[in-house]
This record gives structure tokens, C-alpha cells and sequence, in this order.
């Protein structure tokens, strides 16, 4: 669902970024709250699309000699990669996240341009520095499983 969400989104973004453009050169005109509103839609892309890229085994890899790799010596690599690297920066990134999201919703935070994106935007857009965190934890939580069950398997 997060995938279809993020690759709807895109299109979106695509659309506003043309209209943007046109208003701009076209029309000698703009919304500074539409154009802000690319950015957050671009980031909000990347955030909730990580775990879904981490589900379908698309992240950047160096895969030198893991493809070489039987399944079993895989899942091992994988499994340390989950426990040493993903989880702890997921928890680390989690924990820091809370306060900047919360920080902004305390001070009720709009965009500083004027005629930026209004509150409770930006709040709801920093809060996904939340969200993404959990989604891969989680993602990484059941990548851990299926590497202990091909471990157990083979």
C-alpha cells in the first residue's frame, strides 16, 4: 500500500510541478505554497517508499559476493545487516524524530514564507520523520524473520 501510495504520489508531484512551471512562465505567476508543497511531496515520496524498496529488495547493494552467495549465507548476511545496522538506526532515527515532530506541533509551526504551506501542515509533513522510521523497522523486523527461517531451513 505505502509503494502504490508513493508511486501515486509521484505522478502528483509531476502534475503540480508542470502546473508550477506554467504558472511561473506562462502566467508571470505563482503560489509559494504549491511550490513548497513539491518539495514536502518529494520527501514524503522517499520516506514512505524506504520500506517499501526494503520489501521488494531494491536498495543500492553491493553485491560483489553475495549474489555468488547460496540462500542460507544470504540470510546471514542479511540478518547481521538487519541486527547491526537497520534497526538500531531505525530506533536512533525514531527517537530523534519524536521531539523535532513534537517541537512542531507545541509551536503550531506554518511555512516561514508568506503564503507558505499553513499550519497544520508542516507539523503533519515533519511527523512522517516518524512514521518512516517505524515502517522500516517494522519492514526490517520481518526481513529478520525470513532470514531466521532460511537459516532454520537449509
Amino acid at each position: 500500500m505505502a509503494g502504490r501510495g508513493a508511486a501515486w504520489l509521484t505522478l502528483f508531484m509531476v502534475l503540480v510541478t508542470f502546473v508550477v512551471v506554467v504558472m511561473r512562465y506562462v502566467f508571470d505567476a505563482g503560489l509559494i505554497w504549491l511550490q513548497e508543497s513539491v518539495v514536502w511531496m518529494h520527501a514524503f515520496v522517499f520516506m514512505v517508499g524506504a520500506a517499501y524498496t526494503l520489501q521488494q529488495e531494491e536498495h543500492v547493494r553491493v553485491d560483489i559476493f553475495y549474489r555468488a552467495m547460496s540462500h542460507k549465507h544470504r540470510a546471514w548476511v542479511d540478518l547481521a545487516g538487519v541486527s547491526v545496522f537497520l534497526l538500531p538506526l531505525c530506533v536512533f532515527l525514531g527517537w530523534k524524530s519524536v521531539d523535532y515532530a513534537a517541537v512542531s506541533w507545541t509551536l503550531q509551526e506554518a511555512s516561514r514564507e508568506s503564503g507558505g504551506l499553513p499550519y497544520p501542515l508542516l507539523p503533519l509533513l515533519k511527523s512522517i520523520l516518524v512514521v518512516m522510521p517505524v515502517m522500516v523497522g517494522l519492514q526490517g523486523l520481518a526481513m529478520l524473520s525470513r532470514c531466521l527461517r532460511t537459516i532454520r531451513n537449509d
